[in-house]
């Protein structure tokens, strides 16, 4: 009987053996192909995804420290330039738009604006265009600008 007992127990040990050294070898050949690396970048991506967010709670906690700091410090009330509020003598085009008493740059810009708006010349699908009229083609040159450039244009009808 103990021989018995001997051969079953030696033929399940190779067994094993034997099959483990399949799996080794499958497991090693799959290595050199790219699905392995695939594995490899998810797991820095999670690292990655880890750390950002642990980033921001950092980010979080210091935001407030500078508030209560900025809350400390009194507020400096902001002066305009002086260059701003000059009163500037308008050519007769734009004295015809906005009025012909002086006005500095911001005011002539402001009433250029409630002109447009009174009379409805922004364009309807591209609201940053202006269809000018009559009086603003003369201003502007063209019949539409954008509002970007109305600013510049407005620059050759104002005298120092």
């Amino acid at each position: 009987m103990a021989t018995a007992k001997k051969a079953p127990a030696k033929k399940a040990p190779a067994k094993k053996a034997a099959p483990a050294k399949k799996v080794a070898a499958k497991k090693a050949a799959p290595a050199k192909k790219v699905a392995p690396a695939k594995k490899a970048a998810p797991a820095k991506k999670v690292a990655a995804k880890k750390a950002a967010p642990a980033k921001k709670v950092a980010a979080k906690k210091a935001a407030p420290a500078k508030k209560v700091a900025a809350k400390k410090a009194p507020a400096k009330k902001r002066t305009p330039n002086a260059a701003f509020m000059k009163p500037l003598t308008l050519s007769p085009a734009l004295a015809a738009v906005v009025g012909d008493k002086p006005l500095p740059r911001t005011e002539i810009v402001s009433k250029l604006w409630v002109y447009i708006k009174a009379k409805g010349l922004q364009d309807k699908v591209n609201k940053r265009m202006i269809n000018a009229d009559d009086k603003l083609k003369a201003v502007f040159g063209k019949a539409q600008v954008s509002m970007f450039e109305m600013a510049g244009l407005i620059g050759k009808h104002i005298v120092k």
